[in-house]
């Protein structure tokens, strides 16, 4: 399984250092059949996250030929609503920090990122997974409508307008889709990518290592509806 990790600029910092070393680990203890690299849509570069002006260098080019698993981070900035969003920021092309954080994941738009990501979720033998706001990236671009996801508390409601069905759950596994909830949840949501495609063995080895326990159940639209409580 390879998986390569999407840079963006204003990306958060966690979202995706987090599930890469859960999966490199992840690669060393199960002798190699895990591979993780960062990626840009652009190809080999630095990019600057949304966190302090940290930097992580993109060592590849986002390619579907080589990747099973694309995995998505959020922003890092201000939080805000939407409408809280000035329009001469929302159009401006120029990063720079301490942007509104919806604001970092719309500019992805102007990119070659939304479509990449679309022929990734069009082919079934391709799993796209998001950490926090990386499900918006998603739905920003019309590639959410009709699934199911999570993405952090405060961006819920957006990930509700855009027509995909919000769910308020740490992990969320649709299938080919899985999202993670807040910034922290990468750490589970790579766990549990380990334990769906490698076995529980590995993925506890690795929890094990990390003295991280993940949290929450797993959200499937599987079995009966729940009685209101």
């Amino acid at each position: 399984m390879h998986i390569q990790v999407v840079l963006f600029e204003g990306f958060d910092s966690l979202d995706a250092i987090a599930p890469y070393e859960v999966l490199y680990a992840g690669g060393s203890a199960s002798d190699g059949a895990v591979t993780v690299e960062m990626v840009s849509a652009e190809g080999p570069r630095e990019v600057i996250s949304g966190t302090g002006g940290l930097t992580l260098r993109a060592t590849s080019t986002l390619d579907l030929e080589r990747a099973d698993v694309l995995l998505v981070p959020g922003a890092s900035g201000r939080t805000g609503e939407p409408g809280e969003v000035p329009e001469d920021e929302a159009g401006s092309g120029d990063w720079k920090q301490d942007e509104f954080i919806p604001v970092l994941l719309g500019r992805t738009l102007n990119t070659e990122l939304p479509a990449l990501l679309k022929q990734a979720m069009d082919d079934p033998d391709i799993t796209v997974a998001t950490v926090c706001g990386g499900s918006l990236v998603l739905a920003l671009a019309g590639l959410l409508e009709g699934r199911h996801a999570t993405t952090h508390h405060l961006g819920l409601d957006m990930l509700d307008a855009t027509g995909a069905h919000a769910v308020r759950a740490r992990i969320v596994d649709d299938g080919d889709l899985v999202t993670g909830a807040a910034v922290s949840s990468g750490l589970d949501l790579a766990l549990y990518l380990l334990e769906r495609e490698v076995g529980p063995r590995v993925a506890h080895a690795v929890e094990d290592l990390f003295a991280h326990e993940r949290r929450g159940t797993v959200w499937r639209a599987q079995g009966p509806t729940p009685a209101t409580l």
